[in-house]
């Protein structure tokens, strides 16, 4: 969960819940991130928001072993290697912009999630969901690392500030499955089936990774209509 401390002109915040589901192998999920952090920080002062983390898995079929990422991009998307390059660098320009390095050339598989998302539950309840989210993303996206690999997710967990011994327990058993799988269901079963999808006071959606100037007109628009 992340504070942004605010006031109105009264001296009264603005109080905002953002539910950010997402996946932790989603490119868009982490320019939708940043460009909200950033419109965020451009509301501070106005807004106090805090942000929650929502599992969703691309690819929950996948095994540990993940795949091949240009094969899976072919297989689901139907994307010729030309389209994939293309996309690629859309989205290296699009995080250079806000701040963060996608390492294309060191992501050469695709995971699964489950147990990350295990993970960024328990960082919910400790108060560190942000710090492992953003953890996450560099360990994937700028590092290539396996996020199925459970000694990387230890590491990465204490990244964030989390204790390794309890992050390999929770690793080791089925230890917030139910939750994750309860949370996964509530949000498809509410018409969500693209991420990022960022719901603010559970009841307004913005789809897709947005810029900062979007995500900051629609929380102003909310702010002043709740």
């Amino acid at each position: 969960m992340s504070a942004i401390a605010s006031t109105e002109p009264s001296g009264t915040p603005a109080r905002l819940r953002i539910d950010f589901v997402s996946d932790v192998v989603c490119p868009w999920c982490v320019i939708g991130l940043r460009s909200l952090e950033q419109a965020l920080a451009r509301l501070q002062g106005r807004i106090e928001a805090e942000i929650h983390f929502q599992p969703f898995e691309l690819n929950p079929q996948l095994g540990a072993e993940g795949e091949d990422i240009a094969e899976h991009l072919h297989r689901k998307y139907g994307a010729t290697p030309e389209q994939a390059a293309r996309n690629r660098e859309n989205i290296r320009l699009r995080g250079e912009g806000l701040g963060f390095v996608f390492r294309m050339d060191k992501r050469d598989r695709i995971y699964n999630t489950f147990d990350a998302h295990r993970l960024l539950h328990w960082a919910g309840i400790e108060g560190r969901q942000l710090a492992l989210q953003h953890a996450l993303f560099r360990a994937y996206f700028t590092n290539g690392e396996n996020v199925s690999d459970r000694d990387v997710l230890v590491r990465v967990a204490t990244e964030a500030g989390l204790p390794a011994d309890r992050a390999r327990d929770i690793l080791a058993s089925d230890t917030y499955a139910a939750d994750v799988r309860a949370q996964e269901r509530f949000f498809t079963g509410n018409g969500i089936q693209a991420v990022p999808a960022v719901i603010v006071n559970e009841r307004h959606l913005i789809s897709g990774g947005q810029p900062p100037e979007v995500f900051e007109s629609a929380l102003k628009q909310i702010a002043i209509s709740r």
